[in-house]
């Protein structure tokens, strides 16, 4: 399990822009705090900058992003970084990048740039003596479909091998979606009861109160299901469904997300609601007939020995009563109906905004009768803190080759599997009033289990 030498220089393409004000330059600060980086830092762009103002740009970002300045970690940062400025179809931004890259033999190149503009800078990569022995980090969205993820991938892997390519989602950084995977495998009580014998349903909603928020015109492009069911909370699906990884080499973890993907059925349109907060359409950047969704929720289903007939709900949207993303694992009812009556047992895990366990279980309620009464045992709650971000998790392993919490291109291509059959297909995206659960449609999907779980307002 021993991992590839570190990487001896970091380049991130797009230096300028919005991800890297909100998200690298404080992840980078945060990982020289930590020693987790002490090498060059080249930044590219086509901004008309010299190195001092990109400099001016990276004291911006962490007094507005960052928390503050940690003098001697800022000061540590000013000295590692390098700026490349000029167009990426122009030789002489490659020239200069070979130049800045020096003596480096072990570059890590981060694509924080448009998909659009992946072609040109990896073959320019490839051209100018820049790829070999480098690794590349790929900003999601990795294709907007199952053929132009295919082709996507082609385009990386003329130029990177598949064990040299790092498909940040960032989700997969975060602290309480990895908690999923520990708490499924660290605990034996919940082995025995984690499979279709004992679970009833599966449900997964991943609400946002806000509306676009002024990205219109990317929604126009996307929508919930490209946005985040896809990738998001397929991932989420993985660790909830995935078998006990092997601890023996170190691609286990992918291997068993991609063998759950494959063993979901490709979604059917009839278990497919999809929504549309009211006003949307006068959003900028928005069509005035847009059917695009800012809601979606249905119905996965299994072709698992642990999961055959267990239904996975999984709903998303925005404009919802609260922004939380919540699981709920429904157990099924005991034989004692007369002892318990009402609502059964279940596992609740909230991702966000904080991170909690819980067990919903019965008791008996004070007085003459035996009958039960519901109750909730919580077994951590953790209010939102000082974790690591996820960016600063994700960009220092790929720093030293550690591809576990990255997407892998199988399991890419397999979970566009699940949703291609629904992806331009002439559904409706029925209206629903922003502060509402989304369509009252959704509601059919889970009327079996007794109805969708809403996630309440944390305490």
């Amino acid at each position: 399990m021993t991992l590839p030498l570190p990487a001896d220089a970091f380049v991130f393409f797009g230096a300028t822009g919005d991800l890297a004000h909100k998200k690298i330059f404080p992840a980078l600060q945060a990982m020289i705090r930590r020693g987790r980086l002490d090498v060059p830092i080249i930044g590219v762009a086509r901004a008309g900058w010299n190195l001092e103002r990109f400099r001016e740009r990276a004291r911006e970002s962490l007094e507005e992003h960052g928390g503050g300045l940690d003098r001697a970690a800022f000061d540590q940062l000013l000295g590692l970084l390098r700026y490349v400025d000029g167009d990426y179809h122009d030789q002489a931004t490659f020239d200069e990048l070979r130049r800045q890259l020096g003596d480096a033999v072990r570059p890590i190149h981060y694509l924080a740039i448009p998909p659009s503009t992946f072609p040109v800078v990896i073959n320019h990569l490839g051209g100018f003596d820049c790829a070999a022995n480098a690794r590349v980090i790929v900003e999601k969205p990795f294709g907007r479909d199952l053929a132009s993820a295919i082709k996507l991938s082609e385009t990386i892997h003329g130029v990177f091998d598949e064990s040299r390519v790092f498909r940040i989602d960032h989700y997969l950084g975060k602290e309480a979606v990895q908690n999923l995977m520990v708490f499924r495998f660290a605990n034996t009580f919940l082995e025995p009861i984690w499979n279709r014998n004992y679970v009833e349903s599966v449900q997964i909603t991943m609400a946002e109160a806000f509306g676009v928020q002024g990205r219109g015109s990317f929604y126009e492009e996307a929508g919930a299901i490209r946005d985040v069911v896809q990738n998001h909370l397929m991932q989420v699906v993985g660790f909830l469904a995935m078998e006990p990884p092997a601890t023996t080499y170190r691609e286990s973890i992918r291997d068993e997300l991609v063998k759950v993907f494959r063993q979901v059925n490709p979604l059917d349109p009839e278990k497919l609601v999809r929504g549309q907060f009211l006003g949307y359409r006068g959003e900028p950047g928005v069509a005035a007939d847009s059917d695009v969704e800012t809601f979606a929720a249905m119905r996965l289903d299994m072709n698992s020995w642990r999961w055959e007939g267990v239904p996975f709900f999984i709903r998303a949207g925005k404009g919802l009563p609260v922004t939380a993303t919540e699981v709920l694992v429904k157990l099924k009812r005991p034989p004692l109906t007369q002892l318990a009556l009402g609502a059964g047992n279940y596992l609740r895990l909230r991702l966000n905004p904080e991170f909690t366990i819980a067990l919903g279980a019965r008791v008996k309620k004070p007085g003459e009768a035996m009958v039960g009464e519901p109750t909730e045992l919580s077994l951590i709650h953790r209010p939102e803190g000082d974790e690591m971000s996820a960016y600063d998790r994700l960009l220092g392993d790929a720093i030293v080759g550690d591809a576990t919490l990255f997407a892998r291109q199988d399991a890419v291509e397999a979970a566009w599997a699940i949703v291609d059959p629904v992806l331009g297909q002439a559904m409706p995206a029925h209206p629903y009033p922003q502060g509402t659960w989304g369509p009252a449609e959704a509601l059919a999907l889970t009327a079996e289990v007794g109805g969708w779980a809403d996630p309440e307002v944390a305490p």
